[in-house]
């Protein structure tokens, strides 16, 4: 047992010495004092937009997506009122991002002076502070080295799909790359906090990526400088090395998108993560993965009680529940917080009508970390499952290893549901997201540990063309 114990206290101590070579110092934050308050608006009055004219504000690809799937248009999709924007940015503020799904604005100033103004605008029913600048933080956009190829030692000679072999046949995924659907012709938004090194590593090289965009304020000098936490999610999708290492999607197009603030976790995040979702919605995408989950904030503001597990008491969950009603297709982690306090699904995990993945482990038994159900208005979660006790990633330094961690289940599943969407393209996003759930190994007693379980890819594209 001593020994166990050693050899367990000499592997934490070399990974917090990884980490420690990864994290600098903390410096003065020179946006430090500053405030972001959202503020919501009334109604979406004068503005230059209309339903009828839907392309001016959503690419041709989004509006066919809905068109596609019998989806209206309403009010929640015009932006919000320019004219709103402008009285807002008139009294010394800096608007830093709207949200047209929830009408809202993000106001940021270096002191609190106009907020009063601002609140006796006709336009304005709102305002909360949903971010302060801490005085020190600890910066994120740091270079770091990465590896120009592989290891000879990662190669299996034994399965075309290398060292993520598990990880998509557990699924019977692989049946669907037989008949040729690997995500081609899908876009999928990955919504994360950085993506470090992934426009360096030669294993990236292949990926379609249509863009990056970064909602954080203020913005990083590049997606591909902050964590590599994304570059791990994105790995599981997107990687095409024969022997090596073949993600679940690798034909597919992806959009880059940083919503999570590495320097602080505090409610202006729910607020990024909707505009994020919203801006992936107006460029076409018809997946979204988001390996991200909010309850707990940092002092100073009001984390969320389990009591608004619901999919609508939140910020971040309501805007969530509204991406099925614009034709797309969210997979959300479920979170990690099985073996703590909170123990359940982390928001917006909570959605209407998403997809929300738990953890297993490699022998496919529930892995203890990952975040339980039900909501609290009683839908069983997860959906379902895949690995993630360790899922074998790409490490921002360009190696292949392994993590923990529903971040990197969710991604696994978002890839196959890409390629199962390919094909199937006459099947609505509801649909698709009820063929996996019932394709599941668990569908006849789901419950609030695997859901429906592990879904059978190939199965429900058996059942979906029938």
């Amino acid at each position: 047992m001593r020994s166990i114990i050693l050899i367990l206290t000499i592997l934490a101590t070399a990974v917090n010495s990884c980490w420690a070579q990864d994290r600098a110092k903390k410096i003065r934050n020179k946006e430090y004092p500053s405030y972001i308050y959202r503020v919501t608006l009334h109604d979406k009055q004068n503005t230059p937009y209309s339903l009828e004219r839907p392309t001016r504000f959503l690419s041709k690809r989004a509006v066919e997506r809905r068109k596609r799937q019998g989806l209206p248009l309403d009010t929640t999709d015009l932006p919000v009122s320019p004219k709103y924007v402008r009285q807002i940015e008139s009294l010394k503020t800096t608007v830093v991002g709207t949200s047209k799904w929830n009408n809202t604005i993000l106001a940021q100033m270096k002191d609190t002076s106009e907020l009063q103004r601002i609140r006796q605008l006709p336009c304005v029913k709102d305002c909360h502070l949903v971010w302060h600048a801490p005085d020190s933080i600890e910066p994120t956009a740091l270079k770091t080295r990465y590896e120009e190829s592989f290891h000879e030692w990662d190669s299996v000679a034994t399965t075309l799909y290398g060292r993520a072999d598990a990880q998509i046949k557990s699924l019977n995924g692989n049946r669907l790359h037989d008949i040729n659907c690997m995500g081609e012709g899908m876009m999928i938004a990955v919504l994360d906090g950085g993506f470090k090194n992934v426009d360096k590593i030669p294993a990236f090289g292949k990926v379609d990526i249509r863009g990056t965009r970064d909602f954080i304020y203020p913005a990083s000098p590049s997606v591909y400088y902050e964590l590599d936490h994304g570059t791990k999610v994105l790995s599981t999708m997107t990687i095409q090395q024969p022997h090596y290492y073949i993600g679940t999607a690798p034909k597919a197009s992806y959009w880059l998108l940083r919503c999570e603030d590495g320097q602080s976790e505090q409610e202006v995040e729910e607020d990024y993560w909707a505009i994020a979702a919203e801006f992936a919605d107006s460029v076409g995408c018809d997946l979204i993965n988001s390996s991200l989950g909010y309850n707990n904030f940092d002092k100073g503001h009001v984390s969320h009680k389990l009591w608004q597990l619901d999919g609508h008491s939140t910020f971040i969950s309501h805007s969530a529940s509204m991406v099925a009603k614009k034709g797309m297709i969210l997979v959300n982690s479920a979170g990690n917080s099985g073996m703590g306090p909170w123990k359940k699904i982390t928001f917006p995990a909570d959605a209407d009508d998403c997809l929300t993945v738990g953890a297993v482990t490699d022998l496919l038994t529930n892995a203890p970390f990952s975040s339980v159900g039900p909501t609290q208005d009683g839908r069983v979660k997860p959906d379902i499952v895949a690995i993630g006790s360790p899922t074998t990633v790409i490490t921002g330094r360009g190696s292949i290893a392994q993590d923990m961690g529903t971040s990197f289940a969710a991604p696994i599943i978002c890839g196959l549901t890409a390629c199962l969407w390919q094909a199937l393209p006459h099947k609505t996003a509801l649909e698709i997201m009820e063929l996996i759930r019932q394709s599941g190994n668990n569908k006849e007693h789901p419950d609030n540990i695997s859901g429906f379980g592990l879904p059978n890819f190939w199965r429900a594209y058996m059942v979906g063309r029938m």
